[in-house]
């Protein structure tokens, strides 16, 4: 009987580890070549890992809200279901029992005598030999759970094991029946760590008002939620707002789309124009392309750009054009189009999402004028398009001044005030401004 382990797979740079969200399948089950398995999901993107082949799902070895590492084996499939394979010992226990021995060694030959009273890690084991996964000793070391409070909970996982949801239940319900947390003593006792509180609303406000509905945050939605807070705390923001006469930039588009579709299949919106300005107006003002890591800052070469993009569950997704400084309108519509599609589809490559230098999001497609973004960190600026409006506008003529109507837009950009000076940020601003109203209408594409 031919065996073959699936095992997680490299899911991009700085990647070491991925949370297994849900099994498609389960022990016993006939499965296809390429059908999905299982969905993993990192702080970048959700994936599914498929089947090299046809066969038998003979054993799964990590459970929902289990965190296994790149290259760990995490189910193994049989072309033949006829035999059962005894359950073995989990990579992460091994590993952990082999790390554990050599710390004794070393210890022994140096004479160092760890107290075990003084850790404030739990460990993969509760005294009765129950195994928690890294995800559940997190949680657990972050609420003061003790291992003999663990050894309590009635896991629901495979062989018993306690899931994320089976220690939140816990979490619930001895918050509600009062029982104290176990305090865990710090390695030094000498030295106190201090630890920033959160501003707490009051929860009486939060749920006053009258009747509600309880709808808990998604995993991705949670993920947002702690980048938004992060970057307000990490980057003082400032926003600039400019408005812009984009006709010249609309007449073009407008007369050459059907065009450019029929010769180029390629579907062109405002999109990739914006993305042209920017990248020139970063080629003028490279202190806009950077990050910041403590006192250095890091100019980047490369020039990224991540669009934002609404998925149909509401959530948010930035996609990036890697290297769009080398590709024409052409190449960057094409980029545009196949990310956007494949975000709504689930489908992009965890690579896909990481690396970006610069952001833009659009606000008007939801018809919205104008907003201020939130920094995309470690980027130090964002840019909001607002929605493309016909207004009445002073122009000059050879004749004086006149009044007409004009495609006009509100362009508003947010920067990290710990880099980006108001005149850097300003001038970077009216670059972008200037490269969408002197569009040239003669342009082929």
């Amino acid at each position: 009987m031919a065996k073959t382990e699936i095992l997680l797979p490299a899911m991009g740079e700085g990647i070491i580890e991925a949370t297994i969200t849900k099994w498609l399948v389960n022990v016993g089950d006939k499965v296809e070549e390429d059908q999905s398995l299982v969905e993993v999901a990192t702080d970048k993107v959700d994936s599914e890992i498929p089947a090299p082949l046809d066969g038998v799902i003979e054993e799964i070895f990590f459970n929902e809200d289990d965190i296994p590492k790149v290259g760990d084996t995490i189910a193994i499939i049989s072309t033949n279901g006829s035999e059962t394979i005894q359950n073995e010992i989990q990579k992460d226990e091994s590993k952990l029992e082999i790390e554990n021995k050599e710390i004794q060694q070393k210890a022994a030959v140096t004479e160092i005598k760890i107290d075990e009273s003084q850790s404030t890690q739990t460990s993969s084991k509760t005294p009765e030999g129950k195994f928690l996964s890294p995800l559940v000793r997190s949680i657990a070391d972050k609420e003061q759970v003790s291992t003999e409070e663990l050894d309590r909970i009635n896991g629901s996982g495979n062989t018993g094991r306690i899931t994320k949801k089976d220690i939140i239940n816990y979490l619930n319900t001895r918050t509600n029946t009062g029982i104290d947390k176990v305090p865990k003593t710090p390695i030094e006792k000498n030295t106190p760590v201090q630890q920033a509180t959160k501003p707490q609303i009051n929860k009486d406000q939060i749920y006053s008002g009258g009747d509600y509905e309880i709808v808990e945050m998604d995993r991705m939605r949670k993920l947002i939620a702690e980048h938004m807070v992060m970057s307000k705390q990490i980057s003082p923001h400032v926003t600039s707002f400019i408005e812009t006469d984009v006709s010249n930039m609309v007449l073009w588009r407008n007369k050459n789309k059907d065009r450019i579709l029929e010769k180029e299949n390629v579907k062109l919106t405002f999109t990739p124009i914006f993305i042209e300005a920017v990248v020139k107006a970063l080629k003028d003002f490279p202190m806009i392309n950077v990050s910041v890591d403590g006192d250095n800052i890091i100019k980047k070469k490369n020039i990224n750009i991540g669009v934002a993009a609404a998925l149909p569950s509401g959530n948010l997704i930035v996609p990036v054009i890697k290297n769009a400084d080398r590709l024409n309108l052409i190449g960057i519509a094409s980029s545009v189009n196949d990310l956007a599609s494949r975000a709504r589809e689930n489908k992009l490559k965890p690579d896909e999402i990481q690396g970006g230098t610069f952001t833009i999001t659009n606000f008007g497609t939801f018809g919205n004028t104008t907003g201020t973004p939130i920094i995309n960190q470690p980027q130090v600026a964002i840019l909001g398009v607002g929605a493309i409006v016909k207004k009445p506008a002073v122009i000059e003529t050879p004749t004086g001044d006149a009044i007409a109507i004009r495609h006009k837009m509100t362009l508003s950009l947010a920067y990290d005030h710990r880099v980006v000076d108001g005149a850097l940020g300003g001038m970077f601003l009216k670059k972008i401004s200037d490269y969408l109203e002197d569009f040239d209408v003669k342009r082929n594409a």
